[in-house]
């Protein structure tokens, strides 16, 4: 007699879960993360009619605020973790003092020599903090740096 073979039958997996989990974890992502990391300080930058653009890298940021904090920040994650410590690589920019102003500067440009150094003022600002500011730069060899302002909608 012979013997009677069995029919494979093919696995069959529902994949309904798998896709409901994916769409799950997609939503948890887009709900949790932050695209740019939000700035020490709000700033109001006064108006002008320039038309030149702020470079996209290399940039050394000094802002200061209508109370007179100031707060350094660089473009590279790896300068700032080198400049700031570990623990402060992933902040925009951090606070400092007039004092500590110039020699953090000067280390940034040793460390990139084509470091562009920018100056962000709110323009509620007193003239004082700015010009304490361009004097420390001066104090570290920084003759050029560039001021940013909003371009002005003429109607």
């Amino acid at each position: 007699m012979g013997r009677i073979k069995k029919k494979r039958v093919g696995v069959s997996l529902d994949m309904t879960p798998l896709v409901d989990v994916a769409f799950l974890l997609l939503t948890f992502f887009m709900l949790t993360t932050k695209f740019k990391p939000l700035e020490e300080v709000e700033i109001n930058l006064p108006s002008s009619h320039a038309k030149y653009k702020l470079p996209e890298s290399d940039v050394m940021t000094i802002t200061f605020s209508p109370d007179g904090k100031i707060f350094l920040g660089v473009d590279s994650q790896q300068l700032r973790a080198q400049l700031f410590g570990e623990q402060n690589k992933l902040k925009q920019s951090i606070p400092v003092t007039l004092e500590e102003l110039p020699s953090l500067a000067q280390e940034a440009r040793s460390v990139n020599p084509k470091l562009r150094t920018v100056i962000k003022g709110d323009k509620e600002s007193m003239y004082g903090p700015a010009e304490d500011v361009m004097n420390a730069l001066q104090k570290a060899n920084i003759a050029r740096f560039e001021l940013v302002t909003e371009l002005s909608r003429d109607e």
